[in-house]
């Protein structure tokens, strides 16, 4: 009996901890210095929930930016070339005015400022239905540039929110 009951106590936590595994990784970028590529200054992580929706874990590890704002976009193309410049204008599938994330009008693209610590450390998590990785989708985010800007948002000025030059850069790709 005392067998069975541990064998059932077991078969519950593995049961429990499958279940509490609400998040799959969907998609990832590396983000690197547009000046020097081989100078990683973060990462973004992309998560399917079980309630359909996408979750973004964006970490920035920027030393040349510490203690400042740093603006972050999602671009139309995933080409960092030319200092970034080959990502081309934001991407904004739903054809809104640039602004601020949640707050009326904004690109699905608009990330928003992120506060640099003394480090150069930030991060910020977003959940949203906005986005998805399907073929075919027109709020597909695989294969979009993420934008790292040397200016903060001011989540007005259209169409960019006059952020200033593009200093960090990634690829959004598909989790292996």
């Amino acid at each position: 009996m005392k067998k069975y009951l541990l064998g059932m106590a077991i078969a519950g936590i593995a049961l429990m901890s499958a279940c509490s595994q609400k998040e799959t990784e969907l998609a990832s970028a590396n983000l690197s210095e547009t000046a020097d590529p081989s100078k990683s200054i973060g990462t973004v992580k992309f998560y399917g929930l079980s309630d359909g929706k996408i979750k973004m874990d964006l970490k920035l590890k920027f030393a040349a930016r510490a203690d400042s704002n740093v603006a972050v976009h999602f671009h139309e193309h995933g080409d960092c070339g030319d200092m970034g410049e080959n990502t081309h204008g934001h991407w904004n599938p739903t054809k809104e005015d640039h602004g601020k994330w949640d707050s009326g009008a904004f690109h699905s693209g608009d990330i928003g400022n992120i506060k640099l610590d003394s480090k150069g450390e930030g991060e910020v998590s977003i959940t949203t239905d906005r986005w998805s990785v399907q073929d075919g989708d027109v709020k597909n985010i695989i294969g979009r540039g993420i934008i790292v800007h040397d200016g903060t948002d001011d989540y007005k000025t259209q169409p960019t929110g006059n952020s200033g030059p593009r200093v960090g850069c990634g690829v959004i790709e598909s989790a292996k």
